[in-house]
């Protein structure tokens, strides 16, 4: 067998070093690269530049012990399993960077061939493993080398010691059913919420208490865990707490900027905002139509690209919002003070000049980097009262006039018009819960989303007519296969969905709007939603299906997303609007660095997942807070709605209030209860009794957990005591195997984390 061709001694080019790192049966570190090719003294010294140059263009990846083509695998690395197709084991990198290029390589696993007591156990999906990779003309090829624990970083529970004096962590996640034993506990006592880690390989090594947070039950305790959770930074680096207030101090040129002070420009926001990230101006032109402003924080003026500032913000992605608190994006130098748009305080803004013409169309817009000082900070509330009050201030009676021009053309493009609650946690000054409720939608907020829509596909028109990059809000068609469902489940209705026609928004609002019965429509209406593809972020445009719009973005927030502040810098560069900081205290440019640029694939990836991150932690979090305001309520009866059927049980959320809950099938008697999928529906087959989804009925409140955020409900009547098992008994037996699989902690009854096939007829 011939040995590889020898490499050609010295000092090698970029394009050797990549055809080495890729052809190298072992990893390939500085090391390595520099014995292949002879190098010594100074020209090991020009290789570490060589590599630091090359990694600065995108061209590998990794450390200096070991590297690899950037978008590549590592030549040893942990993999994730993350799919079964075609009887191969597919999996991809667990620590794949969200910013590389492209989307996370797919792995095909080789198992090694053994027989006898040696033989590894199977994998399965959601497996980590050490695996040795290679690239073949076919694609990635993972060999397995061991299979690793679970991974459990951000470990949180609840210190539980038995009657031995052994002591437990009992998860706070609802995904985790079992405790782990404690190996070290610490400081840490009974009933204490902590932060642990593992302490050896194997699960039953147990944990090692490394963070006491305190009292479980205590105010603040759910944004924590959710925090903890979900692994979202929220604390600053040194550096960028030392930047930030050398960023606020930047001064405003009232000679650079159009100074618009004059106008009585308002920012409506919620009674709480902890910032505001913009403010609306309107006025008649006197032809029918209305000149109006939209003016946004100009925060690209403070943060700019390649300080620290900006790296952490890039990290986040977002800010995320708690009942109790904020994380927010930037430092609150930034984020609450210097860029919130404040009443009677001098602001930087990025001003959205806009014609709305007298059938609401914007037929005109420009962009400048103003000088704003806010008139009117208001509420909601409050601008919608002194309107229904019926003599508003001038400001006010002239933005509800020209919404009702931005109404109208909204109306006629028919957008997805989805009635879908949101629940709002009220807490006291201790951060003690003392209302959940539905959060009453006003024309208020009508109003200034469609200002802010208005605003966002200008911006979004203004750099394709200058055929700059934009970072676009991108939310596609449905796919043939939810509509295929969605048809299904509406057939059980008795409904039609015909897919041989165009499918629009329209169509979903028409088939809306000829349900009369609320409950029928409310099902309805959450089968539409389910259907939707999830909007992301994405240099290339798909157009904004749910908003009826071919070209969208997001401008209007860049104080809380990432994404409006790379908007914000391909508009400085596009329409000449840079203004230089001095020289010494931070980058001077304020437009798109050429790392932005290069990388609006992999920054839209990954703010798409920090976005989704976020909504997980604050929907979380919200079902803590709901779980903890019931925990006093359990024995009660309340008036609820099933919203999914499986064959372990049922879910169903309480009317107005929202919180859902699982009716599990071994509380609902003695009867065998059959699932009967295609109409999601549980029937006794003694009694005939059904329960299908979009069923009100009454429910009492068993259990109520608020630090998993999981509630239990059972017939008002029931006998809890526990029942046979299905299929134990020689009548299930002979049924064979059952379709439902097993319950597992995390399905919830939520819109969207199960299929709804539709109720019973």
């Amino acid at each position: 067998m011939k040995g590889k061709p020898k490499l050609p001694q010295g000092m090698p080019s970029a394009q050797q070093v990549l055809d080495f790192i890729q052809s190298s049966d072992i990893p390939a570190g500085k090391r390595e690269i520099a014995k292949a090719f002879g190098l010594k003294g100074q020209e090991k010294i020009k290789l570490k530049a060589l590599l630091k140059d090359m990694a600065e263009e995108g061209l590998i990846d990794g450390k200096k012990s070991a590297y690899h083509r950037m978008g590549g695998v590592p030549k040893v690395t942990t993999l994730k399993i993350v799919a079964l197709e075609d009887g191969e084991l597919i999996a991809e990198p667990e620590n794949w960077d969200p910013e590389a290029p492209g989307k996370p390589p797919r792995l095909i696993i080789r198992e090694p061939k053994m027989r006898g007591a040696k033989r590894p156990p199977a994998l399965k999906r959601g497996d980590r493993v050490l695996a040795r990779t290679e690239e073949t003309d076919s694609g990635w090829i993972a060999h397995p080398m061991k299979k690793l624990p679970a991974r459990t970083e951000g470990l949180m529970g609840i210190v539980e010691i038995d009657k031995t004096g052994k002591a437990w962590l009992a998860p706070v996640d609802k995904r985790v059913r079992q405790s782990a034993p404690i190996a070290d506990r610490g400081e840490a006592e009974q009933g204490q919420l902590v932060i642990a880690e593992r302490v050896g390989r194997s699960e039953r090594a147990g944990v090692k208490v490394i963070e006491v947070v305190g009292d479980p039950l205590a105010p603040r305790s759910f944004s924590l865990i959710a925090i903890a959770k979900h692994g979202i930074p929220h604390i600053f680096p040194d550096e960028v707490l030392e930047e930030a207030p050398r960023a606020a101090k930047l001064k405003l040129s009232d000679k650079a900027r159009e100074d618009l002070r004059h106008l009585p420009i308002v920012a409506i926001d919620p009674a709480d905002a902890r910032d505001h990230d913009d403010a609306i101006w309107a006025e008649p032109d006197g032809q029918g139509g209305f000149n109006a402003l939209v003016a946004i924080a100009d925060v690209s003026f403070y943060v700019r690209p390649g300080s620290a500032l900006d790296r952490e913000a890039r990290k986040r992605g977002n800010s995320v919002y708690f009942p109790d608190r904020v994380v927010p994006m930037l430092p609150e130098v930034l984020s609450a003070d210097v860029c919130s748009l404040k009443e009677g305080e001098d602001r930087a803004a990025m001003a959205c000049h806009l014609h709305i013409d007298a059938h609401g169309k914007v037929n005109k817009f420009r962009f400048t980097r103003a000088l704003v000082r806010i008139a009117h900070n208001i509420a909601y509330e409050d601008a919608q009262k002194a309107v229904d009050d019926g003599n508003p201030p001038e400001y006010l009676a002239n933005l509800w006039a020209a919404w009702k021009a931005l109404a109208a053309a909204r109306h006629a493009r028919d957008p997805l018009e989805l009635e879908l609650p949101e629940r709002r946690v009220v807490l006291n000054e201790k951060g003690q819960i003392t209302e959940i409720a539905i959060r009453e939608r006003l024309d208020a907020h009508r109003v200034v989303e469609d200002f802010m829509i208005a605003a966002n596909v200008a911006a979004a028109k203004a750099l394709e007519a200058k055929t700059a990059p934009v970072v676009y809000r991108i939310h596609e068609p449905p796919s043939r296969e939810k509509l295929i469902a969605l048809r299904d489940y509406l057939a059980t209705m008795g409904k039609k969905l015909a897919l041989g026609q165009v499918v629009t928004p329209g169509l979903f609002n028409r088939m809306l709007k000829d349900i009369s019965d609320e409950t029928e429509k409310a099902l309805v209406m959450e089968a539409v939603l389910r259907s939707q593809t999830q909007a992301y972020y994405g240099p290339a445009n798909a157009g904004h299906f749910g908003l009826s719009l071919g070209s969208y973005a997001h401008f209007t927030s860049p104080i809380r997303r990432y994404s409006d502040l790379l908007v914000h810098r391909a508009l400085v560069d596009a329409y000449k609007l840079e203004q230089p900081a001095p020289p010494g205290s931070i980058p001077a440019t304020s437009g798109l660095s050429d790392r932005d640029r290069a990388s609006l694939q992999q920054v839209s990836d990954a703010i798409s997942q920090t976005e989704r991150r976020a909504m997980e932690a604050e929907r979380d979090t919200i079902d803590r807070y709901v779980a903890a305001w019931l925990s006093a309520r359990v024995g009660e009866v309340f008036d609820t709605r099933i919203t999914g059927v499986q064959g372990f049980g049922f879910f169903a959320t309480i009317v107005g209030l929202g919180g859902d809950g699982l009716v599990p099938i071994s509380t609902l008697g003695g009867e065998y209860f059959r699932h009967d999928e295609a109409a999601q529906a549980l029937v006794g087959e003694s009694s005939g009794t059904t329960f299908a989804a979009g069923d009100r009925l009454k429910l009492k409140l068993a259990e109520a957990n608020p630090l998993t955020g999981a509630l239990k409900f059972v017939l008002p009547d029931a006998d809890t005591g526990r029942i046979e098992p299905r299929g134990t008994r020689p009548q299930d037996r002979q049924r064979g195997p059952k379709k439902a699989g097993k319950y597992t902690a995390g399905k919830r009854g939520r819109p969207g984390n199960i299929r709804h096939q539709g109720r019973r007829k």
